[in-house]
């Protein structure tokens, strides 16, 4: 029988993004933890679920020292509220997700690296991480797991897929709402150029079900702040058209109209108990994995 084509189902350059995407999650992540003086996962609970191998930066009043004893090795005592949270991180490849103004990559590759941390942070502490990459449709997804190496699986989702299409807010969302039975956290990364009803029709409904829902807003740093000289020519994406113009006249009123739609995401989320929070593309990922970590906090138990 001929070999399958490896390289066709999954390019050299997906290979190569998945190493870049895990190194990176694997750096952020660790160097984070490693700089916290103490974990804020730790819940309250007083059913014994499991043991976790301990790492820096975890707190060792929860080392077992009875398992220490006969095995030399520490190991923390993990309780039922801190293993049962199932995630489900939602990422936005729509054609708009494209734009990039720095050799870094796009906000496409940014919310990948978003996706990545978080992950292999929530794997570490045993929850469950399920991903879907969406524009119109669920595009591409991995199923909910809690081992460690179920990292690769949600990192080859990530790598394999390209901004395209257009967005379709209410559909994803009522999809996902309708599967997902159990209450968790759902985390929607996205620039959220889509039709700002439905957007928060769909929200509403995530909701309603019980589940906690936070919003990473990835923005480039020149769609924030406009800072293009010259006559220049955009190119809309999703359908949008051109236009060709001076962009300091327009970028008074531009900025506006960004302020405006910032102002209006952040109101609709407060009155629906929604966490937001504007990422730029210049973002170090350590601050997303610190605004991740207090929201877990505040909500610890609300949806287990």
């Amino acid at each position: 029988m001929p070999k399958p084509d490896h390289d066709r189902m999954l390019p050299p350059e997906a290979l190569a993004r998945i190493s870049r995407l895990e190194i990176q999650a694997r750096h952020v992540v660790e160097g984070f933890i490693s700089g916290q003086h103490r974990s804020p996962f730790f819940g309250q609970s007083i059913e014994f679920a499991q043991h976790r191998e301990y790492v820096a930066g975890d707190d060792i009043r929860r080392v077992d020292w009875k398992v220490w004893s006969k095995t030399d090795r520490y190991y923390l005592k993990l309780y039922e509220e801190e293993t049962n949270l199932r995630t489900t991180i939602l990422v936005d490849a729509s054609e708009s997700m494209q734009f990039g103004s720095k050799k870094e990559g796009n906000k496409y590759d940014f919310a990948c690296s978003i996706a990545a941390a978080l992950t292999y942070l929530m794997l570490r502490q045993q929850d469950a991480v399920s991903l879907a990459v969406f524009d119109e449709q669920i595009r591409n997804r991995a199923p909910s797991r809690s081992a460690l190496n179920h990292l690769g699986t949600i990192l080859s989702v990530l790598a394999i897929e390209q901004p395209k299409q257009k967005t379709d807010m209410l559909g994803l969302l009522k999809t996902v709402a309708d599967e997902k039975s159990q209450k968790g956290m759902v985390i929607l990364i996205s620039d959220f150029f889509a039709d700002r009803d439905n957007l928060f029709k769909g929200l509403s409904l995530l909701r309603k079900r019980g589940h906690d829902v936070m919003l990473f807003h990835v923005l480039d740093d020149e769609e924030l702040d406009f800072n293009f000289a010259g006559t220049t020519k955009f190119e809309g994406l999703e359908e949008t058209g051109s236009i060709t113009c001076d962009p300091k006249s327009l970028r008074d009123g531009y900025l506006a109209a960004m302020q405006a739609f910032l102002e209006d995401l952040r109101r609709r989320c407060a009155r629906n108990v929604i966490d937001y929070q504007t990422i730029r593309t210049s973002t170090p990922l350590d601050a997303v994995l610190r605004h991740y970590m207090n929201h877990r906090v505040g909500m610890r138990g609300s949806v287990r």
